[in-house]
């Protein structure tokens, strides 16, 4: 298939570019600067200019595929709510594009959505369209594409790392840094779901594939790592003290990142493994946070200071 690619320079969708072309799909990837555009046809696949602040400029890529793969997302979480509704506008435009015709559309979103409030582990078969969480507005949006007839599919997504990037933990360790200690609330109890990001985009290929119109699917190798095992493991590395902190005083330390450091984000992919055949095999989180370069990011944080 031909398939246009949001976020084909990204940390996932660079792997999903190589997983696809690999296996013999063509790949439009969108590109924002020249940069990107440059590591898209480095990679051998070709270009598309547009951005996502302006939908409108999206929807032309969608005449010549045959399906689409959305991963592209602005990651300034300081403006979290905002950028959840630019997802959903990005959705918009190019699902009305795809009107009449049955080619997929798997938009992303996160395994949170799976967490209907009555359990403590996400699934598939759950969503809450009322969820607190503002990514709910892209499935949302994915949801009300499906009633007009488009397919819609979704990959959810847990904290997807390899030894450079660990989802949130990235900016929980930058956060680490700047404070000069590291922390976690009521113990660190909770859990936080993960995957290897060669294992997510290897999933993205078989939602494409072998997926089916309105289903979610999680790309979850673990179902829950403590986050106590993470912040130790940070600690140790930055050779920083952990703190422990009560949910009172959670604010204080982690202003913003105070949501995602209190939540609970364990996720099931049992149902997932099942359809798609789909086994994991890549490092553990922990793993790959054993086996970062603290050195560079401590340098680097210096050298911002500075």
């Amino acid at each position: 298939m031909r398939v246009f690619l949001t976020g084909a320079s990204g940390f996932i969708g660079s792997r999903i570019l190589t997983e696809l072309l690999a296996t013999g799909h063509q790949v439009l990837g969108l590109a924002r600067s020249d940069s990107s555009a440059q590591k898209i046809s480095a990679a051998g696949a070709d270009v598309y200019r547009g951005t996502l602040d302006a939908p409108e400029t999206l929807v032309k890529a969608v005449e010549h595929v045959d399906a689409v793969i959305h991963t592209a997302f602005d990651h300034d979480f300081h403006h979290f709510a905002e950028n959840c509704q630019k997802d959903r506008r990005v959705i918009h435009a190019i699902g009305q594009a795809l009107k009449g015709s049955e080619r997929p559309f798997i938009i992303t979103s996160g395994t949170g959505m799976g967490d209907e409030g009555d359990t403590a582990v996400a699934r598939e078969d759950q969503f809450k369209p009322a969820n607190t969480n503002p990514r709910v507005a892209s499935e949302n949006e994915g949801n009300a594409l499906l009633a007009e007839g488009i397919n819609i599919r979704v990959v959810r997504l847990p904290q997807v790392h390899d030894t450079t990037r660990q989802g949130l933990v990235t900016l929980y360790i930058q956060q680490a840094i700047e404070k000069g200690t590291v922390a976690c609330v009521d113990e660190g109890a909770n859990r936080w779901s993960a995957a290897h990001v060669t294992d997510v985009a290897r999933l993205y290929r078989l939602v494409l594939e072998q997926g089916e119109r309105g289903q979610r699917y999680h790309a979850v190798a673990e179902e829950g790592v403590p986050f106590r095992d993470i912040a130790e493991v940070v600690a140790h590395k930055l050779d920083l003290p952990l703190m422990l902190l009560s949910s009172a005083e959670a604010e204080a330390h982690f202003g913003w990142f105070t949501l995602f450091a209190t939540m609970n984000l364990r996720a099931s992919s049992e149902w997932t493994r099942q359809q798609l055949d789909w086994h994991p095999t890549g490092p553990s989180l922990i793993e790959d946070l054993q086996n970062m370069d603290y050195a560079s990011l401590l340098s680097s944080s210096a050298s911002v200071k500075a």
